[in-house]
């Protein structure tokens, strides 16, 4: 009995999902369990299994394509159905011969007759210029006198070779003009001066260029970027947003990294970010305010941190959870948040490991990024948006030194957290940064 394959809800926020590949063709033998495809949800890609044995039958989903969750795409049918290598073999009709021989193919087509070409000496002669108008002789360059001379006389300042700077017409241009028209009784009709060429200017600033190809590319959304978009609507539209911003002196946080790393290999190593996400855990068990979600009809303070890391990857963000993050030790927290990190830039991360967080942390320090906000993740009533650890002068005592300073924006649901709340939260958290053995 034929089983149908539909588009499984492989998170719990998933409606719709993108076939990326088969790994399965029609005619292959599946077994119970076995992947037959993986598909781009909301979040990352996941592996959809077979739910009977049989035959893979026909295919409803091509690859690339986007389906509503609960949608038929393929059919297992029942029994092997198989040929060799698991597929169905299905014999080519051997070609048939033709009974009769192709006709010839038709003669070429007679050349056409070409029309005779017409002697140069029989082509029509060109027309001959229009004579200048009066017009014309007011832009004829002429000095004043030559001009009233030429007009006494009834002469055409256009006949007139001038003789003067850059070819004005002058007064003794006009006499021999006079003179000549007495001896011949006709104007002596004097060849113009060449119009000069028309000089463009050189266009300002680099040249453009004309791409080779289309103006612009179309590009589908994908799964991940149109939750992004769902939630950012959800986020900035409804929910009050206000923030909070202090500066935090690192110089302890750096020298206490430096000591915990002594002896550590590259891939062990503490990072400032691991430092951060400690001190965000344990701030947030004293100000259970801020580990909230909003939920409507009331507020749900939590009593566990689970802190969500944002992570970016080829197509947008994910925010991985670390688990019980105030519980951890520093070790505990850098080796989770490595590897939480690349499995979300590799797309494999599983629901449990990107839902459930009671709070967010979102760094951007790494690109050299002073100072941002971040936009709340709900149900969660804050983030945290962490910039870029840099030395600035600061006066110490009396004196000017350099100190390393990083920016730190609390970004608070307002339904949820009120000013004080946050700043409190905000106090705590740099008391911890700037003093870390008390924090350790």
């Amino acid at each position: 009995m034929p089983t149908s394959v539909v588009m499984e809800a492989l998170s719990p926020t998933m409606e719709e999902g993108r076939l990326v590949k088969w790994l399965k063709h029609a005619g292959d033998h599946v077994s119970a369990g076995e992947t037959l495809a993986e598909v781009e949800t909301d979040k990352a890609v996941m592996d959809l299994v077979a739910r009977a044995d049989g035959v893979l039958g026909s295919i409803a989903v091509k690859e690339g394509e986007t389906v509503a969750v609960g949608k038929q795409i393929a059919v297992i049918n029942g029994g092997s159905g198989k040929g060799e290598g698991g597929r169905v073999i299905q014999e080519q009709p051997a070609p048939v011969a033709p009974s009769t021989p192709p006709p010839p193919p038709p003669p070429p087509p007679a050349p056409r007759a070409t029309e005779p070409v017409r002697p140069r000496s029989a082509l029509p002669p060109s027309p001959a210029p229009p004579a200048p108008t009066s017009a014309d002789a007011t832009r004829v360059k002429a000095s004043p006198l030559a001009r009233r001379m030429a007009r006494d006389a009834g002469m055409d300042l256009r006949v007139l070779q001038g003789s003067g700077p850059g070819g004005r017409v002058v007064k003794r241009d006009v006499e021999q003009g006079g003179a000549a028209k007495r001896e011949t009784g006709e104007p002596v009709v004097a060849q113009a001066p060449a119009a000069a060429p028309l000089v463009r200017p050189e266009p300002v600033g680099p040249p453009v260029r004309r791409s080779a190809g289309p103006p612009f590319e179309d590009v589908p959304l994908s799964q991940i970027r149109k939750t992004i978009a769902k939630r950012l609507a959800a986020s900035l539209g409804p929910i009050p947003h206000f923030f909070l911003t202090t500066e935090i002196d690192l110089e302890r946080v750096a020298d206490a990294r430096a000591a915990l790393n002594e002896g550590r290999e590259q891939e062990e190593r503490i990072s400032v970010n691991d430092v951060i996400l400690k001190a965000t855990a344990l701030t947030l068990k004293q100000h259970r305010a801020c580990n909230a979600w909003w939920q409507d009809d009331h507020i749900r303070y939590w009593n566990e941190v689970h802190l969500g890391m944002a992570v970016a990857v080829e197509d947008g963000l994910i925010t991985p959870v670390i688990r019980n993050a105030d519980a951890k030790a520093l070790a505990e927290i850098g080796r989770d948040a490595r590897e939480l990190a690349a499995r979300a830039r590799a797309r494999r991360l599983q629901p449990d490991e990107y839902t459930g967080s009671t709070f967010s942390v979102s760094n951007l320090g790494m690109f050299d990024i002073d100072q941002f906000t971040a936009v709340i993740n709900p149900p969660e009533a804050g983030i945290l948006a962490v910039g870029s650890a840099v030395a600035k002068p600061v006066i110490v005592n009396g004196a000017v030194v350099p100190r390393l300073r990083m920016r730190v924006t609390l970004t608070c649901d307002h339904r949820v957290i009120d000013g004080a709340t946050g700043a409190a939260f905000l106090e705590t958290l740099k008391g911890m940064l700037e003093n870390p053995l008390a924090m350790l």
